[in-house]
């Protein structure tokens, strides 16, 4: 049977599409990459080290280290904080590249269900902790659509299981900030990413994150160790100084070798280009302002929704950094299945998205012996979850449109 392609149409005219999320490039981005390229330098220049910084300035984070996409980011923290065989607590609500990375360094992830907001459940990640012990060696969490995770409950599992790894996966949520309170202390707001409860965070910034480089990501960490590691891995594991091999660095007399360099780990070519950071910078500089914008049309969808049919994962914070708007509808008591809700708001003009799959579910994973898992919010979540358009340049006529369709394909 040969399938009919579909012909988009909106209120705006044929093929216009109102996506789930886009970027924002403004004549300051444009400005900002023209600059470099007609620099001395395209890549490995000033720009990387200057967005870098821009990064721990922002996050409060020590040390930053931009890579090419959020995934490599993931690869080389996996590598830096897991042996092969540790057993790792991780979200089955991400892209795959949260849990893939774990099996990079060989090390085995365990899916642990989510809470209503979509969220790992961290509770459930104590309750395995004490059954299983000293065998779980690292939690990989993610905040999911950039709203972060109970980061209270975070802080108490860093101090009662201080030898568990901690990764935050934050490639929806820089932006995002959360309020903490330790013992006597008055509470704190602090910016995710500034790694005060976990070993490494990660972002991402491709194009449909809060900024974006293009292609692009970063790992952020408190720990210098983990630092150079991070630095020697982005570059072929390759080093220029601390030699081993001082008889090929050094001449007979004892002058450094101007050309010599060393590999000394099996790294990678992740490293990320001054075209991209200067855009990342300039980028940054709006992030704020970006936030700002997606926290008034979540607002709007949120009075929208109110005591109607469609769900908002969460009702509004102020602290998340709304990468995501995402919504929940039991179909299951409608005359229309997921799908159909689907392709008709895209005849629309509409182009929902789903975040996630369930990860244990993929084929690949169920080769390995996943798929069986009790995790019974997530499956739930699944059913009914989409994600709804939501960025910076949405305006309120296109919102408007979006809320009118929705109720109008639901009804």
């Amino acid at each position: 049977m040969v399938k009919k392609r579909r012909v988009f149409r909106t209120f705006k005219g044929i093929y216009k599409m109102i996506p789930y999320s886009r970027q924002f490039i403004d004549e300051d981005d444009k400005k900002a990459v023209l600059e470099v390229l007609n620099s001395d330098f395209l890549t490995t220049g000033p720009k990387v080290k200057e967005f870098e910084n821009a990064i721990c300035d922002y996050t409060d984070a020590k040390y930053a280290i931009a890579v090419s996409n959020g995934t490599a980011a993931l690869h080389i923290s996996s590598l830096i904080l897991l042996n092969k065989g540790d057993l790792v607590l991780t979200t089955p609500n991400s892209f795959v590249a949260t849990s893939n990375s774990i099996l990079y360094a060989g090390a085995n992830p365990l899916f642990v269900d989510i809470k209503e907001d979509g969220n790992i459940d961290l509770d459930k990640c104590i309750d395995i902790i004490n059954q299983f012990g000293s065998k779980i060696k690292a939690i990989f969490l993610v905040h999911f659509s950039g709203n972060p995770v109970d980061m209270e409950k975070l802080a108490f599992i860093r101090r009662k299981y201080p030898e568990i790894k901690i990764l935050e996966d934050a490639s929806h949520a820089i932006g995002a900030k959360y309020k903490w309170k330790i013992d006597n202390e008055k509470g704190k707001i602090s910016k995710i990413g500034d790694c005060k409860f976990s070993d490494i965070t990660t972002f991402s910034f491709h194009p449909v994150k809060n900024i974006t480089t293009g292609e692009g990501g970063a790992v952020l960490t408190n720990n210098e160790e983990i630092y150079k590691k991070a630095l020697i891995l982005r570059n072929h594991g390759i080093i220029r100084s601390d030699f081993e091999n001082e008889d090929l660095a050094y001449d007979k007399k004892g002058n450094l070798n101007p050309w010599y360099y060393e590999m000394q780990e099996l790294g990678f070519n992740y490293r990320i280009s001054d075209i991209q950071c200067a855009l990342g910078i300039s980028q940054l500089k709006k992030l704020d302002k970006f936030i700002e914008k997606k926290h008034f049309l979540a607002k709007r969808y949120d009075e929208a929704f109110e005591n109607t049919i469609i769900k908002p994962l969460y009702k509004f914070n102020e602290f998340s950094a709304y990468h995501l708007y995402v919504v929940r509808v039991d179909f299951s008591r409608l005359n229309i299945t997921k799908a159909e809700f689907f392709y008709k708001l895209r005849e629309d003009g509409i182009y929902l998205q789903l975040h996630y799959i369930p990860i244990n579910k993929q084929p690949y994973y169920k080769k390995l012996g996943y798929g069986s898992e009790n995790l019974p919010q997530m499956y739930k979540y699944y059913e009914e979850a989409f994600s709804i358009p939501l960025y910076y340049s949405l305006s309120e006529k296109e919102q408007n449109y979006v809320i009118k369709k929705l109720f109008e394909v639901l009804k």
